[in-house]
């Protein structure tokens, strides 16, 4: 039952992008110790950002 509920919640996790920013600070912290780390609505803001000046197109 344990690795059941872990695994939904690791996807739902994976879904809304909450783990994507858990990533990022960890990235933030290797990189840039001694800058401090944005909110998650900082993170989203700047990550929208980054997706609208370097839009990318897919063939498929």
């Amino acid at each position: 039952m344990r690795t059941w509920v872990r695994a939904v919640r690791w996807y739902l996790r994976e879904l809304t992008g909450e783990a994507e920013y858990d990533r990022y600070c960890e990235r933030h912290a290797r990189h840039h110790p001694q800058a401090p780390l944005p909110t998650r609505r900082e993170y989203q803001v700047l990550r929208t950002l980054h997706h609208e000046n370097r839009p990318q197109s897919r063939c498929c």
